[in-house]
């Protein structure tokens, strides 16, 4: 994608916008255990392309933070360490997630012009 303001403007506004959803998709894709580099890979794939020198240190975060659960599977070759969202990780899921659905509804009336009740018969 070209960055039509020059500079990386867009970039870096892309960054920032981004940055907190990434929070949110882990939290939603660990509901099933997973490792990171398979979470980086079912990311990649939605469409939310995380660096892993980013998406690691954000996993230690989160299970610091008591958001997702860990443990290591030592049964293969190379041990690997599975994440997993917590209880209190699953609740500030959906926190996120309805005021994401809220987010989206003000965004879309502030660009089409059209709020989400216009239409609806009073």
């Amino acid at each position: 994608m070209t960055d039509p303001l020059g500079e990386g403007i867009a970039a870096s506004h892309l960054q920032e916008l981004r940055r907190g959803t990434v929070v949110l998709a882990c939290l939603v894709a660990l509901r099933a255990p997973s490792y990171g580099y398979a979470l980086l890979d079912s990311l990649k794939a939605r469409g939310i392309a995380v660096d892993a020198n980013t998406l690691y240190p954000l996993l230690r975060r989160l299970e610091k933070q008591g958001l997702l659960t860990s443990e290591w599977d030592t049964g293969e070759t190379r041990p690997r360490k599975f994440y997993r969202t917590s209880a209190a990780g699953d609740t500030l899921a959906r926190v996120l997630a309805d005021d994401w659905v809220r987010l989206d509804e003000v965004i879309r009336e502030l660009t089409t012009g059209k709020t989400s009740h216009e239409g609806d018969a009073t």
